[in-house]
């Protein structure tokens, strides 16, 4: 409890205790009554993907301390929630293992039932478990999903599909448009259109003029359905970008705005003031989404994924989990301004897990040079830390990054076979990054070497040849080609003052932040399960 918090508690406490003895001797006193409490409407819950404790302290630390912070000064949202709320953790691990998936991981929030890795609504014994999101509609509350994924992700398909693996992108888009959220907004077009659109025909071409040609079309579809015309058939307004989205006014709502995943935290800065932008931010799908749900009486469900700082951290990526940090907190800046204008709203903001095993470490590289300081703490005897423990101003260059590293590499890939050499990629990432990259180290990023964990047929142990990580943790970079855009990440981590110790998830307890009526948010003020935060949200309906 905080000490103003406290000082209230022990001052009202006060106040009744001297009230009940005055009423012994005073008959006329009135009596205290007790208020009843707000009952809570409205359930937000937010998900930074990835986001465990070391990524909030990245964010945190930049925030207040980078000599050129974006924040200048000026507080995170998600230190106003921590502030104005209460403070929990919780672990995050699956029903039989310690590590956790976000599919398994948002299963357990959106319907408080452990299960098993990389299931989508599903029950450790097949049973298809009721979610969050169809209790509310069940209660007659309206119901919303945002993402900066694609709507078929892990996370958001966790609400609101039945599947036993995550991996069924087309048929968890079938599932969300037959439970049917009333907005549903992200990316992810591919798994939602006809196969035929890969002919390039006429049906490519009515696509093409009914999303505005506002990005590129394919389907990750094997048959003809076209799920847009299901969903218009079912009430559902289309918006595939910015525009269409605001001029939306129905109470249905889906909103398509790539064709897989959206733009990244980098992207997302660099373009937010840019008045030809048509993709919506994370941060205006929020302000959409609560727009429509809001006008619901019986009141409503949301859940906003920040979904991209989980795939900077898969990426060991540190200046776009950055951005993409930011690019949450202020969908949640939104969020937590929009709360506080009522007093019937739940918020809670919490992660899936932490991903990367992320954070700044001190090291032997350029030990500061001996320097005088004032008396009388250090006399004559010069002062001289005995290692390196990163300077501020690394926060201002890591925040300068202008491409991550995965964009980074799909443009060296697009070269000719001929240009793609360690110059020019060295080259390359010097152009986006506040560091030095020599030939060397791209030459290092670029290696390859024998898969030692090779399986015939598998998605991605199936590749004889591998990214070459040197390292005793190399068991933990299971992506395949993609662990090149680590290894680019690597290269630059002795510079970052940044250690990485995986590809994938940690155990790492997340936090629980909680805003809204007192008796509500109070009950997430300590160590929890999973499973237990989504039971209390879905209680709290």
């Amino acid at each position: 409890m905080k000490p103003g918090k406290l000082a209230v508690a022990l001052m009202a406490s006060t106040a009744l205790f001297l009230s009940g003895c005055s009423g012994l001797t005073q008959e006329s006193e009135t009596p205290v009554v007790e208020k009843t409490p707000k009952k809570v409407k409205n359930v937000i819950m937010m998900i930074g993907d990835g986001m465990g404790p070391q990524q909030v302290g990245l964010l945190e630390t930049y925030a207040r301390r980078a000599p050129n912070s974006i924040y200048a000064g000026k507080p995170t949202a998600i230190e106003r929630i921590i502030e104005q709320g209460v403070l929990g953790i919780s672990n995050t691990g699956p029903k039989d293992k310690i590590v956790v998936d976000s599919a398994c991981s948002a299963t357990q929030l959106a319907t408080g039932y452990p299960t098993l890795s990389e299931v989508i609504g599903v029950g450790s014994e097949g049973e298809h478990l009721e979610t969050i999101l169809e209790r509310a509609k069940v209660l007659g509350k309206a119901t919303g999903l945002v993402s900066d994924t694609r709507l078929t992700h892990a996370t958001p398909a966790s609400f609101a599909a039945h599947r036993s693996h995550r991996s069924m992108e087309n048929e968890i888009a079938e599932d969300m448009i037959r439970i049917a959220p009333d907005v549903m907004l992200s990316g992810g077009l591919r798994h939602f259109i006809p196969a035929a659109v890969n002919d390039k025909d006429k049906v490519y071409d009515q696509l093409v003029q009914q999303t505005g040609n506002s990005f590129s079309l394919s389907s990750k579809r094997k048959d003809n359905l076209n799920l847009l015309d299901t969903a218009k058939q079912s009430g559902f307004e289309l918006a595939f970008n910015l525009e269409q989205m605001n001029a939306a006014k129905g109470d249905k709502l889906l909103g398509l705005f790539a064709n897989s995943g959206m733009m990244d935290g980098i992207a997302y800065n660099a373009t937010k003031n840019n008045p030809e932008r048509t993709e919506p931010t994370l941060r205006e799908m929020t302000e959409k989404a609560l727009d429509v749900l809001s006008k619901k009486e019986e009141g409503f469900f949301l859940m906003v994924e920040g979904g991209q700082i989980d795939w900077a951290g898969h990426e060991n990526d540190v200046g776009a989990m950055l951005h993409d940090l930011v690019k949450f907190d202020d969908a949640i800046d939104y969020v937590l301004d929009w709360a506080q204008k009522r007093d019937d709203t739940l918020v809670i903001v919490t992660a899936d897990h932490e991903t990367g095993s992320f954070g700044f470490s001190y090291s032997m590289k350029d030990v500061p040079e001996k320097v005088s300081l004032p008396e009388p703490g250090f006399g004559d005897e010069p002062y001289q830390p005995m290692f390196n423990f990163a300077d501020l101003t690394l926060l201002d260059r890591i925040f300068a990054q202008s491409r991550s590293n995965k964009n980074i590499w799909g443009d060296f890939q697009s070269l000719p076979k001929a240009e793609q050499t360690p110059k020019r990629l060295a080259d390359m990432m010097e152009q986006h990054h506040d560091f030095e990259v020599t030939e060397e180290m791209a030459a290092r990023a670029m290696e390859r070497t024998g898969n030692r964990f090779y399986v015939e047929g598998h998605s991605y142990l199936g590749a004889k040849t591998w990214p070459a990580v040197k390292s005793l943790f190399d068991s933990f970079y299971v992506y395949g080609d993609e662990t090149h855009w680590n290894l680019m990440g690597h290269v630059l981590a002795e510079q970052q003052y940044v250690v990485w110790g995986t590809g994938t998830h940690t155990n790492t307890p997340v936090l629980v932040m909680a805003y809204g009526p007192e008796y509500a948010m109070k009950q997430f003020s300590k160590y929890l399960t999973h499973p237990e935060v989504g039971e209390m949200a879905k209680g709290f309906l």
